[in-house]
């Protein structure tokens, strides 16, 4: 049974583009809010060598009927070949604040 709440993030590469995706992602009403979350140092792995990035994380709250939309979407929109995308269901929280957070996807 999928969650009725969730947090989808994502990471980018400029302040920029993470204020663009999570106002876009507001305006489409496919998050409810979404909090930008850096600089944050990331070291991965790409093409075979250990990088080090200056990244901003992007995190959007959402209804779980919006999940699928919203991950079509920041991957539609994104710059990285290969985002990441994390989907990390809410098992509890205020009333109050998950209600509002259905309502504004709607």
């Amino acid at each position: 049974m999928p969650a009725e709440h969730a947090v989808v993030l994502t990471t980018v590469d400029s302040e920029a583009a993470a204020r663009m995706l999570a106002a876009s992602a507001v305006e489409a009403r496919l998050a409810a809010c979404a909090q930008i979350v850096g600089p944050v140092t990331s070291v991965f792995r790409w093409e075979g060598e250990v990088r080090t990035e200056t990244e901003w994380r992007v995190e959007c709250k959402t209804a779980g009927d919006r999940v699928g939309a919203l991950q079509e979407f920041l991957n539609l929109r994104h710059t990285y070949d290969v985002p990441e995308i994390v989907v990390t269901p809410v098992v509890g929280g205020s009333p109050a604040y998950l209600s509002w957070l259905v309502e504004e996807t709607r």
